[in-house]
């Protein structure tokens, strides 16, 4: 039996920032140490992962429909595409896999807009306000369920 897939962490809009964006919001943690945390994450169970990034919706579903048959499940940081997008939504459900939406911030104590998402219903789980350790909880997640 071969093994499972990589695992997708894909990150949306301004996450390319990270460590300058408002670090009193988003910490100083830069897109590098959270492709980092979540590679090392996956690798101490012998699981790898694809990272991927990009300001643009259609580039990021894109992504998403490659996934489909490759990945074994997706960790998505979809910034503020999060509570905009029906067009990601509907793309992160053809792959057929666990979806694991990930958010720095908790999204819940933010401004009123930040608290719906399109994201959440068809998510496995949610994370939300543990800062860069929310990504290492979601790729531990998917290592222990799928």
């Amino acid at each position: 039996m071969s093994a499972p897939g990589p695992i997708l962490v894909l990150n949306g809009p301004n996450l390319n920032m990270l460590g300058t964006r408002q670090p009193e919001v988003y910490g100083s943690a830069t897109l590098d140490d959270v492709v980092e945390l979540c590679r090392q994450t996956a690798q101490r169970y012998g699981r790898e992962i694809a990272a991927f990034q990009s300001n643009s919706e259609g580039a990021l579903i894109d992504r998403i429909h490659r996934a489909r048959g490759v990945e074994s499940g997706i960790v998505i940081n979809p910034g503020g595409l999060t509570h905009t997008s029906v067009a990601l939504r509907d793309a992160l459900v053809i792959p057929e896999l666990p979806i694991v939406e990930v958010h720095i911030s908790n999204v819940h104590a933010r401004e009123e807009f930040r608290h719906h998402s399109y994201i959440s219903p068809i998510a496995t789980a949610v994370v939300a306000g543990m800062g860069i350790q929310g990504y290492a909880a979601a790729i531990e997640f998917l290592v222990h369920s799928a």
